[in-house]
């Protein structure tokens, strides 16, 4: 006997495969940490090396422009020049700096001072005496007289009547630095009264100690 059953048949139900479940959340991870090594590790380092990259580059180009300017100024300075430099400046400041401590007197007067002792720069001059020191043999002085070569110990001033004291290497600094007063508009009647050598007690050099007297015109 053949038994047919029209009954319709269940379908097994399908079990959930926990081995393709893992395979899924392994990838996620993996692309997680692939974007976390790219922005916390590899984008910062890239960014950093970037910097890097053109600090380099605007040091080379900061290099080359300096050098280029060395190139027109001639030979770099050496050491020695360099020393010598610092040192003619420090004394410079030092004579300035004695005129403060002596006295207080007008600012021009010692902007003018500091001019006259310092090089490249000229007393200041009126037309009047800039035509009679074109004239008068007497009342020019050297353009090229390095003033490093004095230096002032004191300068007072009473009652508009001014006494100058310091050293010289040779009396012909004592001389162009007396004409330069003289040619400036803030002194009157300049004379150079003294100038002798004498040793120094320290180190036994020999200099020339000069007064330059005169009047200063406020």
């Amino acid at each position: 006997m053949i038994k047919i059953n029209l009954l319709p048949q269940r379908k097994a139900k399908r079990v959930a495969d926990p081995g393709g479940n893992a395979i899924f959340i392994g990838l996620g991870a993996l692309v997680a940490a692939a974007a976390a090594v790219f922005f916390l590790v590899d984008r910062p380092r890239r960014a950093h090396l970037a910097e890097l990259n053109d600090l380099n580059a605007q040091l080379d180009t900061d290099i080359a422009a300096k050098q280029q300017r060395l190139a027109r100024k001639g030979t770099t300075p050496s050491y020695d020049e360099i020393v010598k430099l610092v040192q003619s400046q420090t004394e410079q400041a030092a004579s300035i700096n004695r005129l403060l401590s002596a006295k207080v007197v007008p600012a021009n007067l010692l902007q003018e001072l500091g001019d006259i002792l310092t090089q490249t720069h000229q007393p200041t001059v009126t037309e009047d005496m800039t035509q009679q020191m074109a004239k008068i043999a007497d009342k020019r002085f050297d353009f090229s007289w390095d003033p490093n070569h004095v230096w002032l110990q004191s300068f007072t001033d009473t009652d508009g009547n001014f006494k100058m004291e310091g050293g010289a290497q040779a009396e012909s600094d004592v001389n162009q630095l007396s004409k330069r007063l003289a040619a400036s508009v803030y002194f009157l009647d300049v004379s150079p009264s003294s100038a002798e050598r004498v040793a120094d007690a320290g180190t036994g050099i020999s200099y020339y100690h000069f007064t330059i007297t005169g009047k200063v015109a406020y």
